[in-house]
């Protein structure tokens, strides 16, 4: 039995949060549609960091999409690994583009894509995009639907 055909280790048990994001474990299943091409999408509205210059919190709606391979990542342990970033101190650009680039690495999808948007800290929002590459024919990908920030006028 390989690694990914384990039963998820945190499915149906109580997991304490990770101290930090590098002491999260990411837990991979098959994918259930394997040779199928589509899109999963997970959404983090309410995504926290801390700033590393003030130590202040930094809030973003992180949204994920991707193109499964051979595996899907479990979603309890993605909540926690996102989790794990409440004490974690990172520039929005560095906190973003490494979530994706971890996804992507353990998991191997065909195609992955993480839209930062992040609340705005002394006046200016910043929102960070990374993907893996370009979409793969036949892909739909929605619009990420979270719209720029725009104040209250």
């Amino acid at each position: 039995m390989t690694e990914h055909e384990a039963k998820p280790l945190f499915l149906g048990q109580n997991s304490p949060l990770p101290a930090a994001p590098e002491q999260a474990v990411l837990d991979y299943v098959p994918n259930p549609r394997k040779g199928l091409l589509y899109c999963v999408r997970f959404a983090a509205p309410e995504f926290t960091s801390l700033c590393p210059v003030t130590g202040q919190p930094d809030f973003a709606h992180l949204v994920i999409d991707y193109a499964p391979g051979q595996t899907i990542v479990e979603s309890k342990s993605l909540k926690l690994f996102l989790g794990a970033f409440r004490n974690h101190s990172g520039f929005h650009e560095d906190v973003t583009v490494g979530i994706g680039q971890r996804l992507f690495d353990e998991m191997e999808p065909q195609w992955l894509r993480i839209g930062g948007y992040w609340y705005p800290r002394g006046g200016i929002p910043i929102d960070v995009f990374w993907q893996s590459g370009a979409v793969p024919d036949g892909l739909w990908v929605p619009d990420q639907g979270v719209a720029s920030y725009r104040g209250r006028g």
